[in-house]
């Protein structure tokens, strides 16, 4: 998954925004799995990113939702 930019994310709808926040909550779930198992040596720049990407989406969701 690549980095979500947040004109990106405003541009979706609620449906779109839920699917993509479960999509990266198991990716990332994968990754952190991978990490305490110790075989995560070329994603491990990738959790961070991701986890941004999660709050900007549910950033937005509570934007909508107000």
């Amino acid at each position: 998954m690549t980095r979500t930019r947040m004109k990106t994310v405003r541009s979706f709808n609620e449906g779109d925004l839920r699917d993509r926040i479960q999509q990266a909550r198991s990716d990332l779930a994968k990754l952190r799995v991978d990490s305490s198992k110790g075989t995560l040596r070329k994603n491990s720049g990738k959790i961070r990113p991701l986890r941004r990407d999660i709050a900007r989406m549910m950033t937005r969701l509570a934007e909508m939702e107000r």
